[in-house]
Parts: C-alpha cells; structure tokens; sequence
C-alpha cells in the first residue's frame, strides 16, 4: 500500500469514528427539533395585577340600597352582562373595579341614581382547559394560584404517552387574539387558559 493509499484510508477511518461519536448529538438535535411544541414562545412569568373579566365569569353586582339590582350576571360570550334596567354593560377587559365604576355611570346617564355606589365581585371564575394526553381531558374549575400541575391533576393525571416536562398554554392576549405559549409544569394558569399536554415521541 503506497503512502497515499495510506493516508486516504486513515482519513476515511477517522471522518467515520468523527461521524459515530456525533450520531448521538445529532439524534438528540434533530428529536428537540421535531419534537411537538418545542418551538412554541416561552410563556412569560405571570406578575399578578388586578384581574380582567372575562366571558364564563360568574359575577355578582352590589347596588347600595337597592335589592333589585344586587344580584348576579354571568358575562356573556360577547362579554357583557345584561343589567335590568341599566341594560347591556361591556365588562370583558375591565377589573372589577372599572366595571363598578362604569355601572356607576351607567345609573347617573340613565337618571336611575344621583349618586350611587356599585361593587363588583367575582363568584365564579371562568374554567380552565386541559387537552391532550390526560386521563380525563376537558374543563375543570379555575381556582386562584392555579398551576398546570395542579390542572393536569384534576384532570386524572398525565397518562402515559404525554410529555411530562412542558406542555403548551394557549391564552388570549390583550388584543382578544388567542396566542399559544410553551409553559412547565410550574407555570401559573389564569381562568379561559388552554393547558395541551403533548404527545411524547416513542
């Protein structure tokens, strides 16, 4: 064997141990890549703040001395509630804060009241989804604090082909458009969102 067929033979021997020792790397590249959700936006840490209502909330409006007019709304699918005599008041967006306030102005236009005093409070938030590879997918009761851990819980568990490491939070952004975002399993859930558990790669 001459010098040359030599060299060309140590070379294809060394690409090929180059090649074995990146399969590994390259295989676990190629399965992040391709594997369902991955490439989802991280969902930002929620900060807290005043909640904004939403359709499905369960609300009850405390009119000062005025029996008729205490009572609870549920916040419709096009986010109003619809108040007797005081008439439809578009609550979706708005805290509970504002939506008394607004009702406030609402009597006072209306000539109904001088000078009233409105509460607003949530009873009932609107509920949480949890899709996908769960024993019991669909909606449970959104409970303050709620976590996508504590969700799946309720919903019987994570089943076994789910990915259990991060899952998928569709949430409706500030411009009422639905937006997707990868969260863990330690990620804080607000009422309406939508937990998908993945299916894991076999």
């Amino acid at each position: 064997m001459t010098y040359t067929e030599k060299y060309l033979r140590f070379a294809e021997i060394a690409s090929r141990r180059r090649l074995l020792l990146a399969a590994p790397f390259l295989a676990g590249l190629a399965s992040a890549c391709t594997a369902p959700g991955a490439n989802l936006p991280v969902l930002a840490e929620h900060t807290g703040g005043a909640y904004r209502l939403g359709p499905g909330d369960q609300l009850r409006v405390l009119v000062a001395n005025d029996p008729e007019l205490t009572r609870e709304f549920r916040v419709s699918d096009t986010g109003s509630i619809a108040m007797p005599l005081v008439g439809a008041v578009r609550v979706a967006g708005r805290t509970t804060e504002e939506t008394a306030t607004l009702i406030e102005r609402a009597m006072v236009d209306r000539e109904l009241y001088n000078d009233p005093s409105v509460a607003v409070e949530v009873v009932t938030y609107r509920p949480v989804f949890v899709l996908g590879m769960v024993e019991r997918g669909g909606q449970t009761p959104y409970q303050p604090g709620m976590t996508v851990l504590s969700a799946v819980a309720v919903s019987g568990g994570f089943n076994y082909r789910a990915v259990t490491d991060y899952v998928g939070i569709s949430r409706v952004a500030e411009d009422g458009r639905p937006r997707e975002y990868r969260g863990t399993r330690q990620s804080v859930l607000l009422p309406g969102d939508v937990v998908n558990v993945f299916e894991r790669i076999l």
